[in-house]
């Protein structure tokens, strides 16, 4: 099966009305190795590597975000489906108290 899925997502902290670098992002494949990166600057992140169609675990690690300040939560974690050829983006919304998410395009 050749791979033919792409990924990337974006973290913007409705909060501040800014994007949330450096947090850590993991995107782990069932019973495979996950995948790790953090959002740069823009609170970006692309995988580099295509993906092969299933489920998969991603996690984004807020903790730092956040640092000591109050907040909901330090992790969010989504169960995705990935099928097809096609790109998934897949965006963020967070503050300290609530988050969202959305296949984007």
């Amino acid at each position: 099966m050749s791979k033919s899925i792409t990924f990337s997502t974006h973290v913007l902290d409705t909060a501040t009305g800014s994007p949330a670098p450096d947090v850590p992002i993991v995107l782990e494949p069932r019973g495979g190795p996950a995948l790790r990166g953090a959002t740069d600057v823009d609170g970006r992140f692309r995988l580099a590597e295509a993906l092969e169609p299933g489920d998969y675990e991603l996690s984004f690690h807020l903790d730092g975000h956040f640092g000591s300040g109050p907040h909901l939560s330090d992790r969010v974690s989504l169960q995705l489906r990935l099928e097809g050829q096609r790109h998934y983006h897949v965006p963020l919304l967070i503050s300290p108290f609530g988050f969202a998410s959305y296949r984007g395009s």
